[in-house]
């Protein structure tokens, strides 16, 4: 991605916290397999950190114009709000395979539902993972859908000095290939701890792999 800030995480750090990530994302994909009763492999390929302007353009280049999103704020030792967001016609077909709604008949209240189970269950493990490798407590709140455009995501939730940190998601679920975003919203004193753990973190593996 274009325009990203390569000085906030070095590549030591940004490649940690992919791994931590992808640990993450094994433990939801169990999860998910539960609900949908058929392999699932979810993994983190990339992962950026970028200001409000870049995010806005990002989502809305990759995602289009109509796009839903699962939403938990998180508090603690870091916080801010963490964002499952897709493109609304992949949301729905993987809310629809939770559901095994093959003939497309289920009410939006139950693909919203649907939908808010996959995002607890992603977003849990995502910032419960981070926060749990790196020993930094965190709390997260209920979770809530969202519909519109990257614009009106960012725009409302983030100063013009916060910052966003994108990971791509990708998920294959039996003849169900897509991709879909986690979105960390911050504050640059929560980036600043999550960056202290992380160097603290990498210094421990260090340590104990030679």
């Amino acid at each position: 991605m274009e325009d990203f800030d390569e000085e906030l995480l070095s590549p030591l750090e940004r490649d940690a916290l992919t791994e931590l990530v992808n640990i993450g994302m094994g433990g939801a994909a169990s999860g998910l397999r539960q609900l949908v009763n058929r392999p699932v492999l979810l993994a983190v390929p990339a992962l950026e950190v970028v200001n409000r302007t870049i995010a806005i353009r990002f989502i809305s280049e990759r995602g289009g114009e109509h796009l839903i999103a699962v939403k938990e704020e998180f508090s603690g030792a870091f916080s801010g709000e963490a964002l499952l967001i897709f493109p609304e016609p992949k949301s729905l077909a993987l809310a629809r395979a939770v559901l095994g709604d093959d003939e497309g008949s289920a009410a939006e209240t139950d693909l919203d539902e649907a939908l808010i189970e996959i995002g607890n269950i992603i977003l849990g493990r995502c910032v419960g993972t981070i926060a749990n490798q790196l020993d930094l407590p965190v709390t997260l709140s209920l979770p809530h859908i969202a519909r519109g455009t990257g614009h009106s995501f960012f725009i409302a939730e983030l100063n013009n000095d916060d910052l966003v940190l994108i990971l791509h998601i990708d998920f294959k679920v039996v003849e169900l290939n897509t991709r879909g975003y986690i979105a960390l919203l911050m504050p640059l004193p929560s980036l600043g701890r999550l960056k202290e753990a992380l160097a603290k973190f990498i210094d421990w593996a260090m340590n104990n792999t030679q």
